[in-house]
């Protein structure tokens, strides 16, 4: 399975069957249904092999809904799905989701950490236990930070090195602002733990929406390439979410001349190597290297549409 090329994290969703509390009127862009079938063409555009799902709200149903739609849709190798960490079922829940329809595809767990009012949420012995029976179970933890959380989850990481951890977004970057501090000396120190990944994603939704270049990017990108190197480094497009500031052609685009200048074996692992090493991705994959995924119906709505401008804060996806 040599080069496949891996979109580590992405997400489907209908608001109008389910509430996401996030989706405020900032967001109105991408405030509509997504599935499978509008993002096959884009991965197709962009020779986009294998897709990870991840979680948009704090639901089991919606976990269960997103197994049972990779079990039917070939490009979708993985999901990254939800539990409560601090329930003492949290076992129990996760054992039941591989029960069910598609079950086999749960490689992770999230939660919207960066939503919780107390910045140290993640050292909570509730959540500390939660966290170690994903890893019991053998399925990654993924970091949904900002700057904000980055010591609790720093301490996370050193606490639980056997359990595999990806942060999300770069733990979302103060681009807009155009500064790197403090968030480069609190992603530092990452570098030196094994158990974590990195996940380059995010960026366009970190910076302005509607006036943001790549450049821009070449810093967080490089600060976070000298912290993990590529091996630690997964591809994401964050769609839909980075339609408010890009369509996926672009995302991907940008993504890959931001570390052109790697040689092909550390691309590779950036577009796919990293994402099926963190995910146990090999024995989910359903499409071939160079597939970009199966032939899907034509999107059932219009194409990407840009976001309303300016954001105070990005999505929390």
């Amino acid at each position: 399975m040599t080069d496949l090329v891996v979109d580590a994290h992405h997400h489907l969703w209908d608001p109008a069957q389910a509430s996401y509390p996030w989706m405020t009127a900032e967001v109105a862009p991408i405030a509509r249904a997504f599935g499978p079938a509008d993002l096959a063409p884009r991965l197709a555009e962009s020779n986009v092999d294998a897709t990870v799902v991840v979680q948009a709200r704090s639901s089991i149903d919606e976990t269960r809904e997103l197994l049972a739609t990779a079990a039917a849709t070939p490009f979708i190798a993985g999901v990254v799905g939800w539990v409560d960490l601090a329930d003492a079922r949290v076992e129990e829940d996760i054992a039941a989701l591989r029960a069910g329809p598609g079950g086999e595809h749960l490689v992770g767990i999230r939660h919207q950490v960066h939503d919780e009012p107390d910045p140290a949420w993640l050292g909570r012995p509730d959540v500390r236990r939660g966290v170690a029976a994903v890893g019991r179970a053998g399925l990654a933890y993924d970091l949904l930070v900002r700057p904000r959380e980055l010591p609790a989850a720093l301490d996370l990481a050193r606490d639980l090195p056997d359990v595999r951890l990806v942060i999300d977004h770069l733990a979302k970057p103060p681009i807009r602002d155009g500064v790197l501090e403090p968030w480069a000396s609190r992603l530092a120190p990452f570098g030196d733990l094994p158990n974590v990944t990195c996940k380059l994603s995010g960026l366009v939704t970190e910076a302005d929406w509607t006036s943001w270049d790549r450049d821009q990017l070449v810093p967080y990108v490089d600060h976070t390439l000298a912290v993990f190197g590529p091996d630690r480094l997964l591809f994401g497009s964050d769609w839909p979410v980075c339609l408010l500031a890009a369509p996926y052609a672009r995302v991907v685009e940008t993504a890959r001349s931001l570390v052109a200048r790697l040689s092909a074996t550390e691309q590779a692992a950036i577009f796919g190597g990293a994402a099926r090493a963190t995910y146990g991705l090999d024995e989910l994959v359903s499409v071939s290297p160079g597939a970009a995924g199966p032939t899907a119906p034509p999107r059932a709505s219009g194409g990407p549409r840009r976001g309303p401008g300016r954001a105070p804060r990005s999505p929390a996806p």
